[in-house]
């Protein structure tokens, strides 16, 4: 969330933001513009042609309402019909008179309206009577027959008889409109190819690949689609406005139903031959739009090559600086003479600014290499008056060897001060310096006090700074330490994972009755400082000489063990590098 809100309040940003507010807008109302248009066309364009589609529908069923009446007329009114209908065994003569004349009849109809063929077919007889407008060839006559005897044995007796119906013919290719009327046992019917229906819409300009086709109540083509199968176009319409079908919506489709027919007609047209008729405004408005677009990617790269790269340049240096790169500097690039001025500039600060951080860290290392000297001078004298203390007690006892062991222990004591001039230590040495001390301790106390140091070898391996065990253990020999009741001391080191980092962890520990409330609400305030009297000097001295040394990553932890066989408790922690 911060890091957006820095992004929203940047330069680069508000620049760009503005421009946007001012350019979108306009961008936006061209492009609303042009879509309108481009569906204004559409529905003109479809329109127009649903118009003329749905008029020539019109005129198409009331032709074919014109056969349906010539057919009931045929079947209900003409006296033959019932003689055909009739065995022809009964009365051979009267049987093929009637059927001539009937076929003249049918003839003569043919002559005025447009329609392919009629037909009466007695189921009785088994006969067919055709009469035809087209062909006189022998082999047209024996398919077209052929095709109407198989449409009347297969659905002619389940058919609608009230609406003209679709018959595929044996190829698959070719689909015909029909419409039967059964009078007794006796089918007068009517018949045209489904091309011939649309032969006078062919005479309407759709433009060079715009075709109609005829359609079954399912929407599928029962005229050829004039090889439009690959192009994925699904022919169902509104009925009342236009339906963009094909791959990518490419192509505009209209329909009309038949209302006495079980067929429709569609038109198809490609969209992109009507976007052809736009006007020359539009097509000048998509210009406007491709050019405005253009020009603002060139504005945006020229703001960002001249102005946004150089301050990102800037602050990427600045931002390097504050991580703590002093070695950053903003190489020489052409640019603009102010942004170089500024280049210059910001390196040269960088450098004085450098310099000067390095003389004041060098002032403060020394300084803080003085105090260290003089801390571990501290430890020296304060440790020294205790040990005298200890060998005096020892030969007022006359205890001689182990006023010797002492005497040795104490040599080896202060051979490890007097060397321990540097600010680290291997934690073995410390821990062997602290098991010396602690020895010299039980010679004094040899009744009194039990004492276990160890560390792991992993942990035995890491420096620390000199003298801090000892000068906590120290501390609890002159607070809990005394020949009135046994005090064990236990010193342990091992190295943790915490958080991802490994930290050195040296617990001390004593069963003595532990740490006050006072002293501990002390300890943990940082409040025992040095009084200038060597009284709680250990304390304050290991304190700051990490504070020195580690800074932020080592801490001191006093308290108290609860429910244990300890009392007070000394924990470092130190988060190694």
């Amino acid at each position: 969330m911060t890091r957006l809100k820095a992004r929203m309040n940047s330069l680069r940003f508000k620049l760009i933001a503005t421009l946007l507010l001012i350019i979108i807008p306009l961008i936006i109302m061209l492009i609303v513009n042009t879509v309108s248009s481009v569906n204004v066309i559409r529905s003109q364009v479809s329109q127009s042609n649903k118009n003329m589609l749905s008029l020539y529908m019109n005129q198409s069923d009331l032709m074919l309402q014109e056969v349906d009446k010539f057919l009931i007329n045929l079947s209900e009114f003409e006296s033959d019909i019932v003689i055909f209908d009739a065995l022809r065994s009964r009365n051979e003569t009267a049987y093929s008179l009637a059927k001539i004349r009937i076929h003249n009849a049918m003839k003569k109809e043919l002559s005025s309206i447009s329609m392919d063929a009629f037909f009466i077919y007695s189921i009785r007889n088994e006969e067919l009577v055709l009469a035809r407008s087209f062909g006189d060839e022998y082999a047209d006559r024996e398919k077209l027959e052929q095709e109407i005897l198989t449409m009347i044995h297969t659905v002619a007796a389940e058919t609608d008889y009230s609406k003209w119906q679709v018959w595929t013919g044996a190829g698959g290719n070719e689909h015909y409109i029909f419409h039967l009327v059964r009078t007794g046992e006796t089918y007068v019917g009517a018949w045209i190819d489904s091309e011939s229906l649309l032969q006078p819409l062919q005479l309407i300009n759709l433009g060079e690949d715009g075709v109609t086709l005829l359609t079954n109540h399912e929407n599928e083509p029962i005229t050829s689609t004039f090889g439009l199968d690959e192009k994925q176009i699904d022919f169902s319409y509104s009925p009342q406005s236009y339906t963009l079908t094909g791959a990518n919506d490419s192509w505009l489709l209209i329909g009309e139903p038949s209302q006495v027919g079980a067929y429709n007609i569609v038109v198809l047209m490609p969209d992109k031959e009507m976007m052809q008729q736009l006007p020359l405004i539009q097509r000048i408005t998509t210009i406007i739009l491709i050019a405005v677009i253009l020009v603002l990617l060139i504005f945006f790269y020229m703001i960002q090559r001249i102005f946004l790269t150089p301050i990102k340049r800037l602050l990427i240096a600045m931002r390097k600086l504050r991580a703590g790169d002093w070695n950053m500097r903003i190489e020489p690039q052409k640019t603009s003479t102010e942004f170089g001025i500024v280049n210059e500039t910001f390196n040269q600060m960088i450098s004085e600014i450098h310099n000067l951080k390095i003389n004041i860290y060098e002032e403060k290392i020394n300084l803080q290499r003085a105090e260290l000297k003089h801390l571990q001078l501290q430890i020296n004298p304060h440790f020294f008056m205790n040990s005298l203390n200890i060998i005096y007690n020892l030969a007022t006892m006359k205890d001689y060897k182990l006023v010797q062991e002492m005497t040795r222990c104490l040599v080896s004591y202060f051979r490890f001060m007097f060397k321990s001039n540097s600010y680290f230590v291997s934690l073995r040495d410390e821990l062997a310096h602290t098991s010396n001390y602690l020895r010299i301790q039980q010679l004094r106390f040899p009744h009194s006090l039990i004492y276990h140091v160890e560390g792991s070898e992993q942990a035995m391996k890491v420096e620390v700074p000199p003298l801090i065990v000892q000068t906590m253990v120290e501390n609890t020999i002159k607070y809990t330490v005394n020949n009135e009741r046994p005090t064990t001391i236990n010193v342990q080191a091992v190295i943790e994972s915490v958080d991802d980092h490994q930290v050195l962890s040296i617990t001390i520990k004593d069963t003595g009755p532990g740490f006050s409330e006072e002293v501990l609400a002390k300890l943990g305030s940082e409040q025992l400082e040095h009084d200038g009297s060597g009284e709680k000097i250990g304390i304050w001295n290991v304190r700051r000489r990490l504070k020195l040394l580690y800074e932020e990553r080592a801490h001191i932890y006093f308290y108290n063990e609860q429910n244990g066989r300890y009392g007070a408790v000394v924990r470092f922690e130190i988060i190694l590098n």
